[in-house]
């Protein structure tokens, strides 16, 4: 259910309805707006008699059920885009935030090497793997605890945030020490004790969509990480498995504005990984852009013919810098379309 409240309804008139929702074993959630509050009821009880008594409440609004499963992160609940601020960055907002680096972290001259380069061309946040979750158990496997510190050690040095993935519930804490956002890969996406466990981990989560989940499945799982207390939480589309082998998985660049009319979460695209081409990445990014997302995940190394992992879908850094470039076109009407609708202007830029 969702609680409007009146406008500038009082503190008391808004506690009391919260205490009458818990009266019928529902959780509460608020959100404080500059002029009203809007509560959301999650739970198992009599819907029916929960919302006729929440009407003839002092100060109620409205009262409604939620037609999706997914509550905190339906537009239902919040119509407004969400957007996530850290170390100066907004992703969601009014611009287009790229994440760029090595699948793993290797050792500190490639990571500073990585990070500079992809911060001189316009990225914002480096990303790089210090657990890697391998199809083979003989794979390299991440440098741990070591690699932590090595992107720790770039993000001192460039000034760009860190996203790096988390494996297990129990990794939680200590990937959180080092990383700006925690990142769930695609085959952890239905874990469900790491996804309780981020949802108290006091840092923006990355959630990748599994390669074999649907969409109402990416969002449950988002919900996971919502209802135990993080609203902060990016949604990635990073290709699906088809019957198609052309490529490494296939795209679903429809899921992104699909994603945008059902929830307010950010949406960004990970090209490398949905294609697992080198020369389709750009190409991709820049669909992306024109799409809707709210930003890109990129793998950059410098020297993707030694690459640990991935070296076949990693930009080099000069092919980074190129695509940055090549996307400045798509962003300019991305800003237009962005903003609070300009008709006039964005008919003129198609033109």
């Amino acid at each position: 259910m969702i609680i409007s409240m009146r406008l500038h309804a009082t503190a008391d008139e808004i506690d009391q309805v919260c205490e009458r929702i818990k009266e019928f074993g529902y959780k509460v959630h608020s959100i404080v707006g500059e002029e009203r509050v809007v509560i959301g009821v999650v739970g198992v009880g009599d819907v029916t008699a929960c919302l006729e008594s929440i009407q003839a409440m002092p100060g109620v609004e409205s009262a409604v059920r939620i037609s999706a499963p997914y509550k905190f992160v339906s537009k239902e609940f919040k119509p407004n885009h969400t957007r996530i601020r850290l170390n100066g960055i907004e992703i969601g907002g009014d611009d287009f935030c790229v994440m760029a680096g090595p699948c793993s972290v290797e050792n500190e001259k490639q990571i500073m090497e990585t990070a500079e380069g992809v911060a001189a061309a316009g990225a914002k946040i480096l990303r790089g793997g210090a657990y890697k979750p391998r199809t083979s158990p003989y794979d390299f496997q991440g440098l741990g605890v070591e690699g932590l510190k090595l992107l720790a050690k770039a993000r001192e040095a460039t000034g760009l945030a860190v996203v790096t993935e988390v494996m297990s519930d129990g990794e939680v804490g200590l990937v959180a020490e080092y990383a700006d956002i925690m990142q769930v890969g695609a085959r952890n996406m239905q874990n469900f004790a790491l996804l309780k466990a981020l949802g108290g981990c006091g840092r923006p989560v990355l959630l990748k969509r599994g390669m074999s989940s649907t969409i109402k499945e990416l969002l449950m799982s988002a919900e996971y990480i919502t209802a135990h207390g993080n609203a902060n939480v990016i949604l990635c589309e990073r290709g699906i498995r088809t019957f198609e082998t052309a490529t490494r998985n296939t795209c679903d660049l429809a899921a992104v504005p699909l994603l945008n009319e059902l929830t307010h979460l950010p949406v960004i695209v990970d090209p490398s990984h949905a294609t697992g081409k080198r020369s389709l990445v750009p190409p991709l990014s820049r669909a992306a852009a024109a799409i809707g997302a709210d930003g890109l995940i990129v793998e950059v190394h410098p020297r993707p013919e030694r690459a640990m992992s991935d070296g076949a879908q990693s930009l080099t850094l000069e092919g980074f810098r190129e695509m940055m470039e090549q996307l400045r076109p798509c962003l300019d009407l991305w800003r237009q379309f962005r903003a609070p609708m300009n008709v006039v202007a964005v008919r003129q830029s198609i033109k």
